[in-house]
């Protein structure tokens, strides 16, 4: 958000990006934990390894914000009605619950905390399961829960639109897979969004992704429009009636310092968005509500390359006169529509290196099972690693995994299972003590990334930053091969 004075406005305005622009967790999508998803149930698996199983409601990690958003669209709340039968009296009930979270969260300022301290992911779901659980009744809340999964994936296809859908774009086969066509991808836990043209990566950017308690959706989307100056129409909530300044159904407009929404939006699919307003310091870390976040310039810039790639390239001058104009939204129909996939994984073989990300939404990732897979799906054994190697990777997942497990003595590998990891051995514990390289500089609790060097892997896996834009600066210009490929 911009920074502004009134630290509790900034606060509130930074929720409403999360309510009013509809950024929500959704189904799917590469994960180190749960494989590349496929696309809808009418489409083929993937062929991509999938190392590890994860509950439901790991899988589609609901919690109470994210039901409010959902309640900000009448045919959600029809549906309850309708296929989980639920009556006038529980929706209002569970609608009630979801804002009161909200606001519970805003009183305890979570946009103020830093990412080590805002609560787990796993207490957000726990939380919101004991509740609806508690309110409906467990046959209910399983209904509610498999209607949330259903409404995410069709709020994925665009409905009644031409073209191709979101849900029948498939997301690039394999793990740290390199896709082969002209895609934007986006690792969740890497803060990390890479723009491709024709399997050519072209520029990347530092991100902020959302909070636990509003977890940055996974799976494929698609980018259609470019909204310059969008106007923000307040939600029906408890606390849009303690903000001062503007009132519930009357529209703040564009470029109004009460306006969450920034200079520009990108939907992403419905209910999600890639948007501006942040400052530097929020990227790298937790800091929007289910959406992707960039400073200001950061979204000027991709909004530009996403238009050129797109085959709709906006000149600078006609692109200044719809900033220019604050007063007026105007919304630019790309000329064709350009696949987002956002994954989940921390663990990323790149450039002949592995990254090892902490696991920010407690999906598990971080286990031995799954560095298994990722290897493997880069051509390499474990046992190819030196055994140097395999102790310092072994040490850096423990220490990055949200619940670092503490033995005496240094890390060994489990036996190698055939041909792919069981489930059941899918997590184990790791030691405290690193190896002589790591030793010497251990890992901090709030280091947010580890890279190990390896022989075994010169020259794999997934390409290194390109014209890396971290949002500190004026970004890099647009790359002469871009527009010339």
């Amino acid at each position: 958000m911009r920074t502004i004075r009134n630290s509790t406005l900034k606060l509130i305005m930074a929720l409403l990006i999360f309510a009013a622009a509809g950024c929500v967790m959704q189904p799917g999508g590469n994960s180190n934990n749960l494989g590349v998803a496929s696309p809808s149930p009418s489409h083929s698996p993937s062929p991509s390894p999938s190392p590890a199983e994860v509950s439901s409601a790991t899988a589609i990690p609901v919690t109470l914000p994210v039901l409010d958003a959902l309640f900000s669209d009448d045919a959600f709340k029809s549906s309850l009605k309708s296929k989980v039968a639920l009556t006038d009296d529980q929706i209002t009930q569970l609608q009630k619950l979801a804002a009161d979270e909200v606001d519970r969260l805003r009183k305890l300022n979570t946009e103020e905390q830093r990412a080590s301290e805002s609560p787990l992911a796993e207490e957000s779901r726990q939380r919101a399961s004991e509740a609806i659980r508690g309110l409906l009744g467990e046959q209910k809340a399983e209904g509610l829960f498999a209607l949330a999964r259903e409404y995410w994936v069709k709020g994925n296809d665009l409905a009644n639109k031409t073209g191709t859908s979101a849900t029948e774009i498939a997301a690039a086969p394999g793990l740290n897979a390199v896709p082969k066509d002209t895609r934007v991808i986006v690792n969740i836990p890497a803060y990390r969004m890479d723009v491709f043209r024709d399997g050519s990566l072209v520029k990347s950017y530092k991100i902020g992704i959302g909070y636990p308690e509003f977890p940055l959706p996974t799976g494929i989307r698609k980018a259609e429009t470019i909204i310059f100056n969008p106007t923000w129409t307040p939600p029906d909530e408890p606390w849009v009636a303690r903000m001062k300044g503007v009132a519930v159904g009357e529209r703040v407009e564009a470029g109004s310092k009460l306006n969450p929404l920034g200079p520009i939006k990108i939907p992403i699919g419905q209910p999600s968005l890639i948007h501006g307003g942040k400052s530097p310091a929020k990227l790298g870390t937790f800091a929007s509500h289910g959406c992707v976040g960039l400073t200001t310039p950061q979204v000027q810039d991709f909004s530009k390359l996403l238009a050129l790639i797109a085959g709709s390239e906006i000149s600078d001058k006609t692109f200044q006169s719809y900033l220019k104009n604050k007063s007026r939204t105007q919304a630019v129909k790309l000329g064709q529509g350009i696949p987002v996939e956002l994954r989940y994984e921390t663990i990323v073989v790149e450039d002949g290196k592995i990254h090892i990300y902490r696991d920010v939404y407690d999906q598990d990732t971080n286990t031995e099972a799954n560095l298994r897979a990722v290897l493997l799906a880069n051509g390499v054994d474990f046992e190819d690693l030196s055994e140097n190697e395999r102790g310092e990777i072994l040490d850096a997942l423990n220490a990055m995994s949200r619940h670092p497990k503490k033995t005496v003595g240094k890390s060994k590998p489990s036996p190698s299972p055939s041909p792919l990891p069981s489930t059941s051995a899918q997590t184990r514990p790791v030691g405290e003590k690193v190896s002589a390289r790591s030793r010497t500089k251990p890992i901090g609790k709030n280091q947010k990334e580890v890279v190990i060097e390896s022989t075994a892997l010169r020259g794999k896996g997934y390409p290194s930053a390109v014209n890396l834009d971290t949002g500190a600066g004026k970004p890099a210009a647009i790359v002469a091969s871009v527009k010339n490929p």
